[in-house]
């Protein structure tokens, strides 16, 4: 313990493996990612909003809001949201939305 303390206090390191943990292979197949395009969108709060907004839907795990490209990317269990469910937390919030493409 004394050994690793004073490794740690002048920064020297110690090299060790750590595992990561990783989703079963089931639960990364039950994931969807969609991207959506965001109307509405005129500053830098915009985002924050619609972030909050779409990651307020069960199910949804991640969400990426680009101001630049006027998008959200959002990744979601599909069995617990639905892309409409989505796109109405954010047209609920003031930001139109629509799965692109």
């Amino acid at each position: 313990m004394r050994k690793t303390l004073a490794l740690v206090l002048f920064g020297l390191t110690v090299p060790f493996a750590v595992a990561v943990p990783t989703l079963p292979a089931a639960a990364q197949a039950a994931t969807r990612t969609l991207t959506f395009a965001i109307e509405n969108m005129t500053c830098a709060l915009c985002p924050i909003t619609v972030k909050r907004a779409m990651e307020g839907v069960p199910g949804v795990q991640s969400v990426a809001v680009d101001f630049e490209a006027k998008t959200a990317t959002v990744t979601f269990d599909p069995a617990t949201a639905s892309a409409e469910a989505i796109a109405a937390a954010s047209t609920n919030a003031g930001y139109p939305a629509r799965v692109q493409g």
